[in-house]
């Protein structure tokens, strides 16, 4: 079943379904749908050596510079989104770069601030029941890769708590 066939076919609130489904920025629908500001805050941040699998999405050499960020997206102090994004520094523009270490900046933002021209592939959805998040017993799980000029900008997981936090 491909990505968007399966996202119909969970049971789950519509604006989950929309920030789970977008091919955009879910900060900037977040702020849409909420009226607050959403806030990044950084769990950790660090360069890490590319593993073999890591190597193989970026077309990178294993033991490339990789950073590894994960963040919360909140609003109006309820968080909404647990993410992980893995980057190759090498092939980051030097802009994007300095952006993406200074943390607590949407990765939509530091993107379009820099006019990166980009799409999102996507990879994966599921629905999990055994790793709750922010009180959720279960959580929607998606990854993607941002690709730019036909590479592999990110790679992206993101985890949503299915609840009733989606009711907006």
């Amino acid at each position: 079943m491909d990505f968007l066939e399966k996202l119909k076919s969970f049971d789950i609130p519509t604006c989950l379904r929309v920030c789970a489904g977008t091919d955009g920025s879910v900060t900037f629908l977040l702020e849409i749908m909420t009226r607050h500001p959403t806030a990044v805050v950084t769990e950790y941040q660090y360069v890490i050596p590319a593993d073999e699998r890591m190597a193989q999405i970026f077309g990178v050499a294993v033991g490339a510079d990789i950073n590894d960020r994960v963040v919360t997206l909140t609003s109006g102090d309820v968080p909404y989104v647990y993410a992980r994004s893995l980057s190759p520094l090498e092939k980051m523009p030097e802009g994007v770069r300095c952006d993406m270490m200074k943390a607590d900046i949407p990765i939509g933002r530091i993107l379009r601030d820099h006019n990166i021209e980009t799409r999102r592939d996507f990879e994966s959805i599921d629905l999990i029941g055994h790793e709750p998040l922010f009180d959720a017993c279960t959580v929607l799980s998606r990854s993607y890769r941002i690709v730019h000029n036909n590479s592999v900008l990110m790679w992206i997981n993101e985890r949503f708590p299915v609840d009733s936090r989606w009711c907006l």
